[in-house]
């Protein structure tokens, strides 16, 4: 999965730089290039970015619930009470 969204990438970067190096030449089908490059980029690569990242997570670890409040509330007690023990008197 990781090798077919850097490719997909890359072919959408290669087909902007196409795009804007034929553009002057012939206008149609550099915006054509762009366009249909831009597409792929914003439709195809960033959802397979976005579910490959996330597949194996869990969405309610990063929800604010009472749980991960309190939660963060001890984790930061504790690191208080540390960095107080650290500093020189």
């Amino acid at each position: 999965m990781k090798y077919l969204i850097l490719l997909l990438l890359c072919a959408s970067i290669v087909g902007v730089c196409y795009g804007f190096y034929i553009k002057p030449t012939q206008p149609e089908n550099g915006d054509l290039f762009i366009g249909s490059s831009v597409a792929l980029g914003f439709l195809i690569v960033m959802p397979l970015f976005i579910y490959h990242r996330w597949k194996n997570r869990s969405v309610k670890d990063y929800m604010l619930t009472k749980e991960n409040i309190l939660k963060m509330r001890d984790y930061n007690d504790s690191n208080s009470r540390n960095s107080k023990k650290n500093t020189p008197e």
